[in-house]
């Protein structure tokens, strides 16, 4: 395949809660129609690939992560014609839309559990994992959510065995040694293919391999059913990408990412090192997990972010750095969650720093891979701390100082989630006043966006830290076909002087992309860098 054909490579992706994005019709629920009308956005902003938070029918119980039906639209957000127009619409602008495949679980309210826990004999007893006798659980496989739930198997009183769960109990885990859940998944996969999609993110990917009743905790070595996904889906549409949640230690990564399960993989073990050094103002976390990090597969890239639309998960940290990075992101108990991580937004964690928030969404677009936002981040959306759990950070999308924020005409009783309130409610943070200030966030995402569209070097090319900067300045350098781009923030809100030595093939002044022009004597470039500053800068061949 050749690198024009590898988008994913050069993509700007962007995260949507359809729910939460916005509604068409009164009713307090976003919706398709709502998400169509908002595509003008989107393509300013310079996004080129959509990734859709579940849409499906559900009980609503975890954000549509417990689904009830694969194959339909859930009728809140609209009609399957309307997702349909999306795609269409979506496409015609440039943009690719990829699915959530939720294949860890269901919900207990799938047809398919239903008959398993009422019958023995049904065909479907076998797409989950029973026993008599739950195994004591292997180190490191207890509840993904401590606090919430005390045990991955609940004794299920009509099946009169226990059913297993990695999740919350109400989502009972599928069982991938059963060829008739591969046949189930084929058929899912093959449906939203069969309408224009470009491909999945894979949600759980790594829990989808273990094996619940082995005491050991042992798993599919083979991590068949990954490689089953992949194949199946780049068989049908070679150029499909497949974004995998892999939240694992890096020495355990390669794994995974070896060219035949995805080429793509959400990068947690970055996203750690890249947050400890916002929170402690230093390169070196962030320059030591860079050089942690293995080297993606020929054919495929990192997915990196700052904030997803769970907690911002921070088990990758050794013990010390972690707590700095909640003393200084999360100080108030009411933040943190699950003993590993904080349900804030990014704008609140930087403490609504406009300098240093701009900062960070550079450094990100500046990492080697393919950078992706969630929805309101262009803008600097907060969280709702009164919102349970990590719905915090999903609060409804903020386009005007109009009623609900330009979210809803609805009747604040009736909104899917209230509109965040205060320092960072649509009053002082919207879409619409953004985009008519130059200046604003917003404005200064879509010009990273477009930066970075037009460096495809940052996602293909190796990324070399230049040596000899101060401990709170990140310079990065990426070697194009006729280019050579350097990169530089400053972590610190303190006046970094640099002196480095970037060699012959960055002579004179630069052509600027971003900030103030680099202009070295020589080769070397000495400049005061301001605190919070970043810099592109290119030297053509």
């Amino acid at each position: 395949m050749s690198e024009a054909d590898e988008w994913w490579k050069n993509a700007v992706i962007y995260g949507i809660d359809v729910e939460r994005f916005c509604d068409s019709d009164g009713d307090g629920v976003g919706d398709f129609a709502g998400l169509t009308g908002k595509l003008d956005h989107l393509t300013r902003l310079g996004v080129t690939c959509v990734w859709l938070l579940p849409f499906f029918p559900s009980t609503n119980r975890d954000n549509g992560y417990d689904i009830t039906d694969y194959l339909q639209v859930d009728p809140r957000y609209g009609s399957f014609d309307d997702f349909l127009d999306f795609v269409v619409q979506a496409g015609a602008r440039g943009i690719r839309v990829i699915l959530d495949l939720v294949a860890q679980h269901t919900s207990d309210r799938h047809p398919w559990f239903l008959s398993a826990r009422h019958d023995a004999r049904s065909p479907f007893r076998d797409y989950y994992v029973w026993t008599d006798h739950p195994p004591r659980p292997a180190p490191g496989r207890g509840p993904m959510f401590p606090g919430q739930e005390d045990s991955t198997w609940t004794h299920d009183p009509v099946a009169q065995q226990y059913y297993y769960h990695r999740f919350y109990h109400f989502q009972p885990s599928l069982n991938h040694e059963n060829p008739a859940v591969w046949t189930e998944l084929e058929r899912i996969i093959d449906f939203w293919m069969s309408f224009g999609i470009a491909g999945f993110r894979i949600d759980a990917a790594a829990h989808m391999i273990e094996k619940p009743l082995d005491p050991q905790g042992g798993k599919d070595r083979e991590h068949r059913v990954l490689r089953d996904i992949f194949r199946h889906v780049t068989a049908r549409i070679p150029d499909a990408l497949i974004m995998s949640e892999v939240d694992e230690d890096e020495s355990v990564l390669p794994e995974f990412f070896d060219g035949r399960q995805m080429n793509a993989m959400l990068n947690f073990s970055l996203n750690n090192h890249l947050l400890h050094a916002l929170a402690v103002g230093r390169a070196r976390p962030l320059l030591d997990g860079l050089a942690r990090l293995p080297p993606p597969p020929d054919n495929g890239v990192w997915a990196n972010f700052l904030r997803n639309l769970d907690e911002a998960d921070l088990e990758r940290l050794d013990p010390g750095a972690y707590d700095e990075t909640v003393a200084a992101l999360g100080p108030d108990k009411d933040m943190r969650i699950f003993g590993r991580g904080l349900r804030r937004r990014l704008a609140p964690m930087l403490g609504g720093d406009g300098p240093r928030l701009r900062m960070s969404l550079s450094l990100l677009f500046a990492m080697p891979g393919a950078p992706l936002i969630c929805y309101g981040d262009e803008i600097g959306m907060g969280e709702d701390l009164s919102q349970p759990g990590r719905n915090a950070v999903r609060s409804p999308m903020q386009w005007s100082k109009g009623r609900n924020g330009g979210f809803s005409t609805a009747a604040k009783s009736r909104l899917t989630q209230p509109v965040v309130t205060g320092a960072f409610g649509p009053d002082g943070v919207n879409a619409d006043d953004q985009w008519q200030d130059d200046g604003s966030l917003l404005n200064h995402v879509a010009r990273l966006a477009a930066i970075r569209l037009e460096h495809p070097a940052i996602g293909r090319r190796e990324c070399r830290p230049i040596g000899d900067a101060p401990d709170g300045v990140v310079a990065l350098r990426y070697g194009g076909a006729d280019h050579d781009l350097v990169i530089l923030h400053n972590l610190s809100d303190k006046p970094a002087r640099l002196d480095l030595d970037l060699g012959a093939t960055c002579r004179g002044q630069a052509v600027a992309l971003l900030g103030e022009a680099l202009d070295t004597q020589d080769g070397r470039l000495r400049i005061t860098l301001p605190g919070y500053d970043s810099r592109w800068s290119k030297w053509p061949h």
